[in-house]
């Protein structure tokens, strides 16, 4: 997946409703991890506490998103609910997975349940 998703554009529609940090003085998990995450977790079925969890116990889940145990916050079951929510708000869950299937179709592949495969 990492080599059939065009990344950029997907984190270019996300970008303008993701939080920048300050008031409460957090700094919120990269952008580019969120998206990774979250589809990790429609993929495979996961709720939220359980990607989590995967997050600490899965090096390829960590490795996709771009996480690291040893440097990285990895994010709480809430900062995953709460980005699946602004996705919601904002209207752009669906556009995000058209956007991924549009990647795959393009590379000859469909997404299906649990799987990426060649046309």
């Amino acid at each position: 997946m990492e080599r059939c998703i065009r990344w950029e554009g997907l984190l270019a529609v996300i970008e303008p409703h993701y939080p920048r940090g300050g008031r409460r003085g957090g700094q919120p998990i990269g952008l580019a991890v969120m998206p990774r995450i979250y589809l990790m977790q429609q993929w495979f079925g996961l709720s939220a506490p359980l990607i989590e969890d995967s997050l600490y116990e899965v090096a390829s889940m960590r490795h996709f998103a771009g996480l690291a145990l040893n440097d990285d916050r990895i994010p709480d079951e809430s900062t995953i609910l709460q980005f699946r929510h602004l996705l919601a708000r904002h209207h752009l869950t669906r556009g995000l997975f058209e956007a991924v299937q549009g990647h795959l179709r393009k590379q000859g592949y469909h997404l299906s349940n649990g799987g990426c495969d060649s046309d």
